[in-house]
């Protein structure tokens, strides 16, 4: 599938920068982040878009392919599930029952197909979904290696506003940097990044490849992925959703609820403003707001090293005996279950 401009005819609008010859021990890394809609209440044919895109970012010599924020199972946008407080409708009731019904299981067939993807276009990927544990919903990130692995999972910390009524929150325990041949790999989503403490996690865990999904369209975002790459000296690849009101079922099947009036069907929704950014603090690629869109870049990650002899956040940058972070990393459970051998005694 071309994703093109809705103005425009053509070629996929691809936006890269070629940061030239690097010295022998660097590495040079080819990385694309998809602005992109989800097929909303259809994950199969999501699954199949994603494929398609991966695809096409893979023809363009991309190692690393970041989704945006719940593009499997969807960003909800515009919808309060009929929540007020102190009650709940029917409505919204069902509208959560077919929202569950469209997230996938970790594991499950679904991370089976995206793994099987990650190795047959042999990129690493990090996809946007929603994680349906029992009857829970969780905004994750889920992380694949180019062999085809499945490597683990972040789970959104603390999700926003209303979101917090459809999610459950993570714990420490899925804050992951994966080391690779590509370089350390990891991942916020949204409004984690502006948690100051969160990043300092991930800082500590070394990321140098640091991926943003995400659903905020807003202008403001690029100052804080600007910021995120001058703070971490790390590459910030952000991707968002571009999708516009014919994305989302019609209604009486979808209502933007939080719209002052029903939106018309081309009526964007969500922006994107996906983006890559240096550790330098330059713009690589994007922000795009104009469509659906491929956007790479080319990292030289000898750019980390040169930004760390600046300003190493976590190393001479730190005053540990003033400053410090703990990070309870161990899962949280709700409930423990603890066997003991059952003793029968004989009688005399």
């Amino acid at each position: 599938m071309a994703l093109v401009p809705p103005s425009a005819a053509g070629p996929p609008l691809i936006a890269e920068i070629d940061m030239g010859a690097s010295d022998l021990s660097s590495t040079v890394v080819r990385a694309t982040v998809v602005q992109a809609s989800t097929v909303f209440y259809d994950t199969p044919a999501t699954l199949d878009k994603a494929e398609r895109l991966i695809a096409e970012a893979a023809s363009y010599g991309a190692q690393i392919v970041v989704f945006p924020e719940a593009f499997i199972g969807g960003y909800p946008r515009g919808s309060t599930f009929g929540i007020t407080l102190g009650n709940r409708t029917a409505k919204g009731k069902e509208e959560f029952r077919r929202y569950h019904a469209s997230a996938i299981d970790v594991p499950g067939p679904e991370v089976d197909r995206l793994a099987a993807l990650a190795g047959k276009y042999k990129i690493y990927l990090v996809m946007g979904a929603i994680e349906r544990s029992g009857y829970t919903l969780y905004c994750s990130v889920l992380f694949f290696d180019s062999q085809g692995q499945y490597l683990g999972k972040h789970r959104k910390l603390m999700p926003t506003g209303l979101e917090r009524a459809i999610w459950g929150f993570g714990d420490g325990s899925t804050i992951p940097v994966y080391e690779t041949p590509i370089g350390k790999i990891g991942a916020l989503i949204c409004w984690e990044n502006r948690m100051p403490l969160l990043r300092t996690a991930m800082y500590g865990k070394g990321i140098e490849i640091y991926c943003a999904p995400t659903a905020d369209a807003r202008e403001v975002w690029q100052a804080s992925m600007t910021h995120i790459a001058l703070e971490g000296g790390c590459f910030v690849l952000s991707a968002n959703q571009f999708c516009r009101r014919n994305d989302y079922p019609p209604p009486p099947d979808y209502v933007f609820v939080a719209a002052a009036e029903e939106p018309s069907p081309d009526t964007v929704v969500c922006a994107g403003g996906s983006v890559i950014i240096s550790p330098s603090g330059q713009v690589l690629a994007g922000p795009n707001y104009e469509g659906e869109a491929l956007i790479s870049a080319d990292l030289d990650l000898g750019e980390v090293v040169r930004a760390k002899f600046d300003f190493d956040v976590v190393g001479h940058y730190s005053r540990p005996e003033v400053l410090s972070l703990t990070v309870k990393d161990h899962p949280q459970n709700p409930v423990s279950f603890t066997s003991t051998a059952r003793t029968e005694s004989t009688p005399k």
